[in-house]
């Protein structure tokens, strides 16, 4: 008999979704994907040029795990005064063993949260933003000191750490500004002439990324500067491949669909062990 999917929206899904459970998962499922014992191919992405944005299929399955999911994501460019968030989000979730349906959870809490896991932001952090609301919105809502910046160049010198998050097509951080042996997290420029970082960046930086054949499909930022990836993270979580933390380093961060899958897996088995 069939039964219906559980729905779980974002306050569900925030209550039942904790960092110190999430982050050994997701370090589990990247080694288990460098490894090659996950199935994820690589992204569909349909260009909704009339909308001026992008639809999404983010497929995974893991035996380890023995979750099936895929995430549904739509993202558009739209100017900072839009009432329509740019990004939005489903995760399916699948019982692998028939097929079924299980859930549909918000994928928004879901893509955020598995983000900053992997991206190991700093705790004291400096930002800046083209708009100003958005960099005083940011530093209301982080816990310690935060100092709202003008430029780029005045948030990441001297930084140990830099997160960058745009939908930039064109470089935003240059190698110039970024002190020897800093590490920078580029989450944003998800498409393959998109651009956050410069090729001097690029070049002398020791390169990882999430998938070496997304970013070598995806990453304008790896495409474009010619740049040679080092290892991909799992194998450095795994201990394969060295952290090389002395040198200055670059993770690509594109998002897969396994992270997103293990999330929803875990928000759904906390979700059935509730009394």
């Amino acid at each position: 008999m069939a039964v219906s999917p559980v729905i779980l929206g974002p306050s569900e899904v925030s209550a039942l979704l904790r960092s110190e459970d999430l982050i050994p998962r997701l370090e589990e499922a990247l080694v288990r994907f460098s490894a090659g014992s996950i199935t994820q191919p690589l992204r569909t992405i349909i260009p909704l040029e009339k909308h001026n944005g992008f639809f999404l299929a983010m497929p995974a399955y893991s035996p380890h795990d023995d979750v099936l999911a895929t995430k549904l994501l739509t993202f558009y460019q739209r100017e900072p005064s839009s009432s329509h968030p740019n990004h939005m989000s489903s995760i399916l979730l699948f019982d692998p063993a028939c097929g079924s349906l299980q859930a549909v959870l918000d994928g928004n809490v879901i893509t955020v949260r598995r983000t900053a896991a992997v991206s190991a932001i700093a705790t004291k952090v400096r930002v800046w933003s083209r708009t100003k609301t958005n960099t005083e919105k940011f530093a209301r809502t982080v816990r310690g000191p935060v100092r709202v910046c003008d430029s780029v160049k005045e948030a990441v010198q001297g930084a140990d750490v830099i997160v960058t998050v745009t939908r930039s097509m064109e470089p935003v951080l240059f190698g110039e500004w970024v002190k020897p042996g800093a590490h920078i997290n580029a989450v944003g420029a998800c498409r393959p002439d998109w651009r956050e970082m410069d090729d001097e960046l690029m070049k002398k930086a020791v390169v990882y990324v999430d998938s070496r054949e997304a970013a070598l499909k995806e990453s304008g930022d790896v495409i474009l500067s010619g740049a040679e990836i080092f290892s991909e993270l799992g194998d450095v979580v795994n201990g394969t491949k060295p952290a090389l933390s002395e040198r200055t380093s670059v993770f690509k961060s594109l998002g897969m669909g396994i992270q997103d899958a293990v999330s929803a897996k875990l928000v759904f088995d906390h979700w059935k062990a509730r009394p």
